[in-house]
């Protein structure tokens, strides 16, 4: 009868040739590798498609301000260059009628200096300062119109004198009692101007005294011999 040492438990048999981890006892597998389900997606994946969900959101947002800051800009650049445009036309406008207004008041003088050179009177120093004066205006746009034999236009000439006359097919002016200014498009002064008009029931080219000449349409003959 043996006897058994306390404290020592029984080894299981090992066949020889064996490692000891053969005679560890195998653990039991779990019940989910026999079944295997659905894998669950990891983590780190999860995380990684919010954020760039949330960055295609944030993206969307500044395109949109974006845009909208554009238009603005646009729309500001086009109030401007309206701006500027509606400035120089202004301006031009402003310098039109300034221009005008002064050329306006220096024409009695004009005029007196054509009365002058129409009575050979435009001699000496006076001539000289007249030549110069007449020069500044033209420099500054001052254009003189209205001359004898053109047809009358009542937007430019203003008739002061009427006739009739059998060599005009028209109203015609026949004396330029007084010139006419514009400047640039804008007319300062009317033409004053003499006017003709086609005589009544006188046709172009045919005289006025035709009626009473004498009819020498008769056969010129001496008394019937009897």
């Amino acid at each position: 009868m043996t006897e058994e040492t306390p404290g020592f438990e029984e080894e299981p048999d090992v066949p020889s040739g064996a490692t000891p981890e053969d005679a560890a006892p195998k653990a039991a597998a779990p019940d989910s590798a026999k079944e295997p389900g659905p894998a669950a997606p990891p983590a780190g994946d999860v995380q990684h498609d919010a954020t760039q969900i949330a960055l295609i959101a944030q993206l969307d947002q500044v395109r949109t301000a974006l845009g909208e800051r554009t238009a603005d800009l646009q729309r500001l650049q086009a109030e401007y260059q309206n701006y500027r445009r509606r400035v120089e036309r202004d301006r031009v406008t402003v310098k039109e009628i300034a221009v005008a207004s002064l050329l306006t008041e220096l024409l009695p003088v004009l005029d007196d200096i054509g009365r002058a050179r129409e009575h050979a009177e435009l001699v000496g120093g006076f001539k000289s300062v007249a030549e110069s004066l007449e020069t500044v205006a033209a420099k500054m746009g001052l254009q003189q119109f209205g001359k004898e034999g053109e047809p009358f236009d009542p937007t430019i000439h203003e008739a002061l004198m009427h006739s009739y006359a059998p060599d005009v097919t028209e109203d015609t002016c026949v004396a330029i009692l007084q010139p006419g200014y514009r400047f640039g498009e804008r007319t300062i002064r009317p033409a004053r101007v003499a006017v003709a008009e086609p005589q009544p029931g006188v046709q172009p080219g045919e005289k006025a005294s035709s009626a009473d000449e004498p009819d020498t349409d008769e056969e010129s003959g001496g008394p019937d011999e009897g």
